[in-house]
């Protein structure tokens, strides 16, 4: 059976999901949102989607759309989610799941009232690097003392990835730390039980605070460091170092290295690991085949929501400092 999937959202994320997904057997992409109509029948041309919209509500009207995947701004996420399971699809929210924990918890309960698989898009447990470091941990064979995290960019005014004017302000404590505060929790297999931030100035423009430092421990006393900045003119992007009991690891996306007290880094194969490469295809692999299993998928909204928690409560003490 072919699913049928609208896509939201067709700018640097949507082109990575549209590409990961022309490698999966029995999808199709039959609608395309975005914002300017010109540009999205681009993409739309591009990729051979024979529907183009500007309004979201248009492409959940059609009937043979079963899964809906939202790349859209993160202020809009929680709203739409809730829309698409409304409608009787199934929905994949790009990270972060909200930008208000009251939201987030409203779509993990609609979800549980529609039955429906409701995922979100934390790409780190499916990257093949964080996935190897996983099966050690599950196999008792590596213990994580402590996660050392850089999420660094050089973003001083409002672009995407792409360098491309954004049409919304992009956030380090809801979008980028979310990434790693769930990777902590999951990969420790231990819940959050205390974090602490700090941030630096807000931005006179943008209005977001453009460093941003975050501790965390988990109940099992693995600690982890999250270092963000918007500020950081390179190497860009975020690294994992693994400071563990029986070695240490550096993850780079996709790749990973052993690192030694003595000696060059050790590259780590992981190209056995899943039947891709590209994390952003075996996140979206997941929320076929829970569809097609009917089950609960990894990083369902559920499975995600104590890391938003964890967020709001790092909000509430930066905004009481």
């Amino acid at each position: 059976m072919t699913l049928n999937v609208a896509l939201a959202g067709a700018g640097a994320f949507g082109i990575k999901h549209l590409d990961g997904i022309k490698n999966i057997p029995d999808v199709k992409v039959v609608s395309v949102v975005g914002r300017e109509l010109a540009k999205t029948q681009e993409v739309a041309d591009k990729y051979g989607i024979p529907h183009v919209a500007t309004d979201l509500a248009e492409s959940l009207k059609i009937k043979e759309v079963d899964a809906v995947i939202l790349c859209t701004p993160t202020q809009l996420h929680a709203a739409q989610a809730l829309a698409c399971l409304d409608a009787g699809k199934h929905v994949q929210v790009e990270i972060p799941l909200c930008d208000r924990l009251a939201d987030g918890e409203q779509v993990v309960q609609r979800q549980k009232e529609t039955g429906l698989v409701a995922m979100c898009g934390h790409t780190r447990r499916f990257n093949p690097s964080h996935q190897w470091v996983r099966r050690k941990i599950v196999a008792g064979e590596f213990h994580i003392q402590q996660m050392d995290v850089q999420t660094y960019f050089f973003r001083r005014t409002n672009t995407n990835a792409l360098g491309q004017p954004r049409s919304w302000t992009d956030h380090l404590l809801w979008h980028h730390a979310a990434h790693t505060v769930d990777l902590f929790a999951y990969q420790t297999m231990s819940p959050i039980v205390k974090a602490n931030a700090i941030q630096g100035p807000i931005h006179p423009t943008l209005g977001i605070a453009m460093d941003m430092s975050i501790q965390l421990k988990a109940a099992n006393g693995a600690i982890c460091t999250l270092s963000l900045s918007f500020n950081n003119d390179g190497p860009l992007g975020t690294f994992f170092r693994y400071i563990g009991d029986s070695g240490t690891y550096i993850a780079r996306y996709d790749d990973l290295v052993q690192s030694h007290s003595k000696g060059p880094e050790t590259p780590v194969d992981v190209s056995g690991v899943d039947v891709s490469m590209n994390g952003i295809e075996l996140q979206d692999r997941e929320f076929f085949a829970a569809i097609r299993e009917r089950r609960e998928p990894n990083a369902s909204v559920a499975q995600v929501l104590p890391c938003y928690q964890v967020l709001h409560q790092l909000e509430q003490q930066l905004a009481a400092d």
